[in-house]
């Protein structure tokens, strides 16, 4: 019992300390070296070299061009006045009568493109204080609009997202980017609908009351220290940002701005639907490339081709726009960097955890929390480590490095289609991760220069409340009628 309560406090200081700013790179293995102590479980030294350090490398071998391409596409985005040239067009379209619509779907249609939702939070918070302000909608709604285009259904739900949280699934369930089209499509309406409707009805009530926009302070957000400090869990890096906001009549049309991200999602089903299949790929089987198969690595390389066409059709499309693309393109790989680091660190983190002798307790109370239905126990085990680490990647990752197999061995036992668990993960991954310890909810408010008191419910209902729902139906769907 006593190693139980050290491996929660090990787990509880992880989750303090990342709130409180603290670097996971340091955090990390600190608090796993800590557990191994506490519970005099393994040799100290051999825990960190040949259990964090290892466990910590894969990650970043098998993840780390997807974060790499993200990076530069996200930086080419903002330099190229892209993203800012999407968010302006629809919110033109929709008009200040749909403020809060405006600003979802911008959001929305940028992250799915595979922009970081950092990138987004900045390139569209102009756009939403100008429309909120102008519609008196009151300010403190913003960071819970700018959390459900960007935080919801565009990370972990819609088929085909070149999120991280769609793409980690994939290794080992041997499936795609678009697992369970179906499934995610109607997750995707579900928390959509319901967290538009709740921030519509909160801005309902505020009208009722007098409430309007308020007076606050708008002025541009720039990057210091204090970002930096709480960039860090979700991909999301400070030096992926512009100095200064891309000016207006350099921004490209929108047909141009938005083409990269058709691109993404369309190359990426192209690839698996028709290149890959005319591939010989006999050759994975061999030790030299892993001794693998093309399921485990035809998702991955799916999202690597896709953005980088997205990437080349930027330089081209944009190449006068781009004032250094030398610059661009290292601050985009400099910015790939951090994130991709602390989030292998969590997986280092939990792989520690996982070889310690108490773990069997651990793994045997999640995987009977689903009364043997393994979509339950696949979305308990993830939801609750999302939850812990803060990280929808970072809990995602230490589930399925430590109980993969056995998820996989339970769908097969039940029946269970491996796309549907792919689904069921990832939307697992998103529905308890944005805490208020979460690094990506404490910049968004950083950025939208509010407190967790005055917005942080707003993001609460948006980003776990509505996701939660969802994965409700996605389970109860799957389980009756399958994966489609």
């Amino acid at each position: 019992m006593f190693d139980l309560a050290a491996v929660i406090f090990a787990l509880g200081l992880l989750m303090y300390l990342a709130y409180r700013g603290v670097t996971l790179i340091l955090l990390a293995p600190g608090t796993a070296l800590l557990a191994v102590v506490l519970t005099g479980g393994l040799p100290v030294f051999s825990a960190y070299t040949q259990i964090f350090m290892r466990n910590t490398g894969q990650f970043i071998i098998d993840f780390f061009p997807l974060f790499l391409l993200g990076a530069i596409f996200g930086k080419l985005m903002d330099d190229t006045g892209s993203a800012k040239s999407i968010a302006s067009s629809v919110s033109t379209w929709l008009g200040t009568q749909r403020a809060i619509a405006s600003v979802v779907l911008c959001c929305a249609v940028l992250t799915y493109g595979g922009v970081s939702a950092f990138v987004v939070a900045f390139a569209v918070f102009p756009v939403a204080a100008a429309l909120f302000r102008e519609a008196d909608v009151p300010k403190r709604l913003i960071p819970g609009a700018l959390a459900l285009g960007a935080f919801s259904f565009t990370m972990t739900a819609l088929p085909g997202t070149p999120a991280i949280q769609n793409a980690i699934p994939m290794r080992f369930f041997g499936t795609t980017a678009f697992a369970a089209p179906g499934l995610g499509i109607i997750a995707s309406i579900i928390m959509f609908v319901l967290g538009l409707a709740w921030l519509n009805y909160r801005s309902g009530r505020a009208r009722v009351a007098g409430e309007g926009y308020g007076t606050h302070a708008d002025s541009p957000v720039k990057p210091d220290i204090i970002l930096r400090e709480h960039a860090q869990n979700e991909g999301f890096d400070i030096v992926e940002l512009s100095a200064a906001p891309a000016r207006d009549e350099n921004v490209p049309p929108f047909w141009l701005a938005l083409l990269p991200v058709i691109v993404v999602i369309v190359s990426s089903f192209v690839f698996i639907e028709m290149v890959l299949p005319r591939i010989d790929t006999s050759h994975l089987a061999q030790p030299l490339f892993g001794a693998t198969t093309v399921e485990s690595v035809r998702g991955t390389w799916a999202v690597i081709f896709g953005l980088f066409l997205a990437i080349l059709l930027l330089i081209a499309g944009n190449w006068w726009r781009l004032v250094d693309l030398r610059a661009s393109l290292d601050k985009g790989a400099d910015a790939s960097v951090l994130p991709i680091f602390n989030t292998a660190s969590l997986v280092g983190f939990g792989a520690v955890i996982a070889a310690l002798p108490v773990f069997h307790l651990i793994s045997h109370a999640a995987l009977s929390m689903g009364g043997g239905n393994p979509l339950v126990t696949v979305a308990g085990s993830v939801g609750l480590l999302s939850a812990m680490t803060g990280s929808a990647s970072g809990g995602m990752s230490i589930a399925l490095d430590t109980l993969g197999p056995k998820f996989v061995e339970l769908a097969q036992a039940a029946n269970v289609p491996l796309d549907a668990m792919h689904r069921v993960t990832a939307i697992a991954s998103g529905s308890l991760d944005a805490l208020p310890h979460n690094g990506a909810v404490i910049t968004l408010l950083a950025v939208c220069q509010l407190s967790h008191r005055e917005s942080y419910f707003d993001v609460f209902m948006t980003s776990i409340v509505a996701p939660l729902i969802s994965l409700v139906v996605i389970i109860v769907l799957a389980t009756l009628v399958g994966s489609f």
